[in-house]
């Protein structure tokens, strides 16, 4: 099953260093509205290179509000990688609740 992980929690796993994989699955155009620092951009390469990966890899989805980052979460998760999780709120909440210096859109 995809984890549900709240803004919160994603910063405390960030500010702790926890080894994970950081995706933002929204458009070029979106990401250069407003990102986290550390998310890379799920495009098609970055694809296969998660199907490389170990399936205990920790593999963390966000987008705009949720809805997009579940999807490619539950696609990863359909491929046999255990540890996935999808940001509760997106980009949304991250500047709402974490850091307001993040554009709002």
């Amino acid at each position: 099953m995809v984890k549900q992980i709240s803004v919160h929690d994603l910063k405390l796993l960030l500010n702790k260093g926890e080894p994970l994989e950081l995706w933002d699955v929204r458009t070029e155009a979106e990401r250069n509205i407003a990102c986290i620092g550390s998310a890379k951009h799920l495009d098609h390469e970055a694809v296969d290179h998660i199907e490389d990966l170990d399936r205990d890899t920790p593999l963390v989805f966000v987008c705009h509000h949720g809805v997009r980052s579940q999807s490619a979460a539950q696609h990863f998760f359909a491929l046999g990688f255990t540890n996935v999780c999808n940001v509760i709120g997106g980009i949304e909440a991250w500047s709402l609740h974490v850091d307001p210096a993040v554009p709002r859109y």
